[in-house]
């Protein structure tokens, strides 16, 4: 291989997502680049010239030597590849490492070791939150689960024994934890779709305004007279709304969160303004939706993580899902939303949407 064909191989290998390093027949390492470096947390020249033994001595859990466990060079000549394992770096931390076997054809001796490598850290983060995503939700379930279960038996067992009005009772409590499993349950699966990049958006005209007051009626109905109001900014009370091309439904899902978050964890009233907004992004014109309550704030260093999973703060009121499927249902849409601090001290939320034509760029 010439010299310009090698640093082309090279060139590639730098753009591999994992850690690599070759080692050539003679048990010297011969290369490795730039995230493998990075996991081991040493130089090149730490590596490259050097026997593994001296240069990569590599441990399981154990203490053993997994080179001479491995017998990658002397071991059964069929042998190609040697599974992923966990095993102790030079520097004492722990990386996830595989092995492949390039052996000669006539003889089956082995000519390359290629050693890819992951940080064990990141492995360990996600199963340990794919654990508090398995233990939330089983949580999240099993309450209104429960809830449902035991009433319907009672019902079914002892129907006569309830009055009218219990048995009214406990099927609207039946019907809103149904809603609630209805609930998480879309909110899990927008997650799924969000991170997979496989959300699907039904645009349409919305009016958003209609959209809104409907909102405000429900908690007129279910909860005391103005704990929730909707009022117009001073640009749409001038100039009225732009038209608005979004997903109704989710249009739904996000202010139903943002205003359940703001009475759950907020205080006070809480007051939705609609406006219109400046141009964003690729588009002339955009309206601007400010969710406010009167509670204390929400902590500057707080306000990003808000926007996470599972994210609950000093409560535990609710999933810690909503916020995070705000965020991802706003962004799909080419939107914006972040919190700060209103007039009163409270939180505000502020949503921003892409409404009109896009915007046209260059001639």
């Amino acid at each position: 291989m010439s010299r310009a064909d090698a640093a082309q191989v090279h060139g590639v290998e730098e753009l591999l997502p994992d850690g690599l390093v070759v080692v050539g027949a003679d048990q010297r390492v011969t290369f490795a680049n730039t995230e493998a470096l990075r996991i081991l947390a040493c130089d090149r020249s730490d590596l490259l010239g050097r026997t593994v033994v001296d240069g990569l001595p590599l441990r399981d859990r154990d203490g053993r030597d997994w080179w001479a466990h491995t017998t990658a060079w002397n071991g059964v000549s069929s042998r190609t590849t040697h599974r992923e394992k966990l095993l102790v770096a030079p520097k004492g931390h722990e990386v996830l490492v595989t092995a492949r076997f390039v052996r000669a054809r006539h003889n089956g001796a082995v000519e390359q070791v290629l050693l890819g490598l992951r940080d064990a850290e990141g492995r360990q983060l996600a199963e340990r939150d794919q654990a508090t995503v398995l233990s939330t939700v089983a949580h999240e379930l099993r309450a209104p689960l429960t809830s449902v279960t035991g009433f319907t038996s009672s019902l079914l067992r002892r129907w006569d024994r309830f009055t009218d009005e219990q048995k009214r009772l406990m099927i609207e409590t039946i019907e809103s934890d149904a809603t609630r499993l209805t609930r998480l349950i879309t909110e899990l699966l927008d997650i799924s779709r969000l991170d997979s990049d496989s959300l699907n958006l039904r645009l349409g005209p919305v009016d958003l305004q209609a959209l809104l007051r409907t909102h405000v009626v429900r908690y007129e109905l279910g909860r005391s007279v103005g704990a929730v109001q909707l009022r117009l900014g001073a640009r749409a009370t001038q100039e009225g709304l732009p038209q608005l091309w979004a997903d109704t439904d989710r249009l739904e899902q996000i202010f139903f969160n943002l205003i359940e978050n703001a009475l759950t964890h907020g205080d006070g009233r809480v007051t939705v303004t609609l406006d219109r907004g400046e141009s964003l992004e690729d588009f002339a014109e955009s309206v601007v939706v400010l969710v406010d309550d009167e509670g204390d704030g929400i902590p500057v260093s707080d306000r990003e993580r808000i926007f996470g999973r599972f994210w609950h703060g000093p409560s535990n009121a609710s999933t810690g899902l909503g916020l995070y499927v705000v965020r991802g249902l706003v962004e799909a849409h080419g939107g914006s939303v972040h919190v700060t601090d209103n007039e009163s001290g409270g939180a505000r939320f502020v949503v921003r949407l892409p409404a009109g034509m896009p915007a046209v760029v260059g001639g």
